[in-house]
């Protein structure tokens, strides 16, 4: 047997809005649902058909195929058939009972609706903190001792909120289920809805002794040191989590996290690039025109690296591997040496009389013909 148009189950145009069909589909299963057909096995297959409609003509994807080339574009990939369960359908469509119906929909007399039952797990708030790291402390990763004001359990109740010697009763509103139903009936038949007990509050247990040092929360103010390993390669800014060490939770729940945020200390030479260390070094005009050897700092040390005769302003020299770890890598960075050549803001006498001399020398005049290298230039370089 051939299956009729989608369209048509529904009742719409070709260009009908979701709105409209959405309204079209609400209208079909009222009318066709089994709880108000009972035994009537047209009924059921004419409710599961307007259900496959739906579930093509609301998607997107799936109505364009279907637009495109008929029940054939779907491949399987959309209908109900007889093989869908009716549990099925009010799953995957429980948002329309839902919207129709007020919320809270649990099904309808027969059943075929899912309605839960348990209790609300009381759940710690996060704590946020800031922890300061050296360029050395990323470097090497460390782990760090913070002392942190917080809420934690009471000793004297054992966090249970009950006065020492008694015990939390089951919730008679709920019977410690944490949730109630109510049932009212519909021209459908009896329709469930389920929520929070107000009376417990979803705990599903009463305090009748509360203790007098927490007055029953379970919960007082406490400080507690907490050890944190800090990776090496962390970033300025990055976010660690530390799983339960929050604020804790009343009677026994979840407790929340420690959110520690990484901030980081400017250092004194180097400015970070990712991985990378970039530092600024200043040699005097003899030691740029004639070379030299200079020591540079780095994170375990110092370093020597030779300065050619005849290096200009802005030269890049690399120290492979003196950067920062990469973060849950092997690799690691580099530290990117700049030259600068250091100008003296004062001379005496003689020095000024030899430098006029100099001057008028052909190796100091300088040669303007010669295009000079942009900093961009000399990054390319040094990458290259």
């Amino acid at each position: 047997m051939s299956k009729r148009d989608y369209y048509e189950v529904l009742g719409v145009s070709k260009n009908a809005t979701a709105d409209e069909l959405k309204k079209a589909y609400r209208q079909m299963a009222i009318k066709y649902h089994p709880d108000k057909n009972p035994d009537d096995k047209t009924s059921e297959d004419k409710f599961k058909e307007a259900a496959e409609a739906y579930e093509v003509l609301s998607n997107p994807d799936k109505r364009q195929r279907y637009d495109q080339f008929g029940h054939a574009g779907m491949n399987g990939s959309g209908g109900y058939g007889g093989g869908m369960s009716m549990d099925d359908i009010f799953s995957n469509f429980g948002d329309i009972f839902g919207d129709f119906f007020g919320g809270g929909f649990s099904g309808f007399g027969g059943g075929f609706g899912r309605s839960r039952s348990s209790q609300r797990v009381p759940q710690g708030s996060n704590l946020r903190i800031r922890v300061k790291l050296t360029l050395e402390e990323v470097s090497n990763g460390v782990e760090k001792k913070v002392k942190v004001n917080k809420n934690i359990h009471c000793e004297s109740c054992n966090g249970s909120g009950a006065r020492s010697g008694s015990k939390p009763t089951t919730c008679t509103t709920c019977q410690g289920s944490g949730r109630v139903m109510r049932v009212t009936n519909t021209f459908l038949g009896q329709m469930q809805t389920a929520s929070t007990c107000p009376h417990c509050n979803g705990e599903g247990t009463i305090i009748t002794d509360r203790c007098p040092t927490c007055s029953g929360s379970g919960l007082t103010k406490g400080e507690e040191v907490i050890s944190i390993k800090i990776p090496a390669g962390v970033e300025n800014g990055m976010q660690l989590s530390m799983s339960g060490k929050g604020n804790a939770a009343p009677r026994g729940g979840i407790p929340g996290d420690l959110i520690v945020l990484i901030e980081e200390i400017e250092h004194e030479f180097f400015k970070r690039d990712n991985i990378n260390l970039l530092y600024e070094h200043n040699v005097s005009y003899a030691e740029a025109v004639l070379g030299t050897q200079v020591d540079v700092p780095t994170l375990d040390g110092k370093a020597r690296i030779k300065i050619p005769a005849g290096t200009t302003p802005g030269k890049m020299f690399r120290l492979k591997g003196k950067g920062l770890p990469a973060l849950n890598s092997y690799g690691r960075g580099d530290l990117i040496v700049s030259i600068n050549i250091w100008v003296p803001q004062s001379v005496t006498k003689d020095e000024k009389s030899f430098l006029e001399q100099m001057n008028t020398k052909s190796s100091f005049q300088p040669d303007n013909t010669q295009k000079k290298k942009s900093f961009f230039d000399r990054m390319k370089e040094y990458f290259d």
